[in-house]
Parts: C-alpha cells; sequence; structure tokens
C-alpha cells in the first residue's frame, strides 16, 4: 500500500515541532445529531424573508414566530452540548436547564406563532403539537438525573464533579482561542494536551480522593495555561510575529 512521504521535519511527522503523543482527535466522539441541529437554524429563514411581504400583522408575527424558532434552536444545541459532555463524564451533574425540553416547548410556541399568520387558531395548535413533539422524539429529553454517584460519598462527588466541569471550561476556551491563530501546529498541541488533560479528569472521576493532590492542576494550571493562550492568539493578532510564533511552537 502506497505511504505518504513524511519527512522529519512535517508537521506531525514523529519528532516534529508541534508533534504530540495523542493525535488531536484522541478522546473525541463524533458529533450527535449534528445536521438536525443545523437545520433548526435553516428552517425559519423563510419566515424572515417573507415577513417584509406582508402586512404589518403578518410582519410582526413573523419576526415572533422566526425569533422564537432561532431561540429554539439555540437552546436545542447547548442542550445537545451538555448532554453530549455529561455523556463524556464518568460523574456528572444533571443539567441545571433542561434545554432540550425547553427547545421543544417554544419550538411549539414558534411553530403556534407562525400559524397563526395565515390560519386559525385550530392549525396553529395543530402546528404547534406537532412541532414539539417532532422536536422531543428527535432530540429526545435532556438528562434528568445525576451520574456516577450511586453509593459514593455526595460531598466528595459533588466535588469533582464542580471541578471538573471548571476545568473543561478552561479547556474549551484554550481550544476557541488557539483556532483563533489558524496554526495546525499549535492547534494540534493544544488538543493533544486536551486529550490528556481528559484522562487525567476520568482519573480523578474513577477515584475521587485524587482531586485533593490534582486541585492544583484543575485550577491553577489550566486557568493560567488559558490565560497565557488567549494573551498569545491576542499578541499574535496584532504583531503577527513570526518568531513569536515559531516560540509558542517551541514551548
Amino acid at each position: 500500500m502506497a505511504q505518504r512521504f513524511r519527512g522529519p521535519n512535517s508537521p506531525g511527522a514523529p519528532g516534529a515541532p508541534g508533534a504530540s503523543a495523542r493525535g488531536p482527535y484522541a478522546g473525541k466522539r463524533p458529533a450527535r445529531l449534528g445536521a438536525r441541529v443545523n437545520f433548526l437554524f435553516l428552517a425559519p429563514l423563510p419566515l424572515a424573508v417573507m415577513a417584509f411581504f406582508r402586512d404589518p400583522r403578518g410582519l410582526a408575527l413573523s419576526l415572533a414566530a422566526f425569533g422564537l424558532l432561532i431561540l429554539a434552536a439555540w437552546l436545542t444545541r447547548e442542550g445537545v452540548r451538555a448532554e453530549e459532555a455529561y455523556h463524556a463524564r464518568k460523574i456528572a451533574r444533571r443539567p441545571g436547564l433542561p434545554r432540550k425540553m425547553l427547545g421543544s416547548l417554544i419550538t411549539g410556541a414558534g411553530l403556534f406563532t407562525a400559524g397563526m399568520i395565515d390560519g386559525g387558531l385550530f392549525t396553529a395548535l395543530l402546528f404547534a403539537v406537532l412541532g414539539a413533539a417532532l422536536h422531543f422524539l428527535a432530540f429526545g429529553p435532556d438528562p434528568m438525573k445525576n451520574k456516577g454517584m450511586e453509593g459514593l460519598d455526595e460531598y466528595q462527588t459533588d466535588r469533582v464533579a464542580r471541578a471538573v466541569e471548571r476545568a473543561e471550561a478552561h479547556l474549551s476556551a484554550m481550544q476557541d482561542a488557539i483556532r483563533q491563530s489558524g496554526d495546525r501546529i499549535l492547534v494540534e498541541r493544544v488538543e493533544g494536551f486536551a486529550a490528556t488533560a481528559r484522562d487525567m479528569f476520568r482519573t480523578i472521576e474513577d477515584d475521587p480522593r485524587d482531586l485533593t493532590a490534582a486541585r492544583k492542576f484543575l485550577g491553577v494550571y489550566l486557568k493560567g495555561a488559558r490565560e497565557a493562550t488567549e494573551k498569545f492568539v491576542a499578541l499574535h493578532g496584532r504583531s503577527r510575529d513570526p518568531a513569536a510564533r515559531q516560540r509558542a511552537r517551541d514551548d
């Protein structure tokens, strides 16, 4: 089988600058329901376009329906993300806000409003019920109970869950920031670092007693790494200094 040639300095080659023992996609899962969520943002667009060809009442109802459906799409997307994070962890608290189910209700409200533009009350109610039901069937309910806390000390497991949530927020901010640099090598290095950090999170979740030893890493070190990444991206965005980028690759 033909193999792609990689020189010693090729990006991603063993020993090359920025090469990581963990690939950038290590520990990641394919996004669930991504196409369905994207469709929710596209479906209301005709309402916004046609609103300006209607009378004042139709304009108001169309824009209101558009706003409600976009809000429902945003809540659904955030709910799907929260559910994926919930399933990726061994110890997790249920989401504080049931975003997907709230998205189902607001979808129904948006379709009810859209149905009132040209139809009567019965038509609007039919749209609302069918839309909310189909949304719920497509995306399901939000997680409704804590996970991995059965039979364990509730105080300790809650501390672990909160610490991991804060650490995940730092990692996500680092990854979002470094992507703005447009440097593939740096992005891969941060992704590899994030995968290694998440392995540590799973270890702590397996044995919450490890939290005390890892507290400094989860809090101080990750926060410092996040701030350093954000400052580098901000400075690089202003100066575009190749030397600074190379130093970041070498660190």
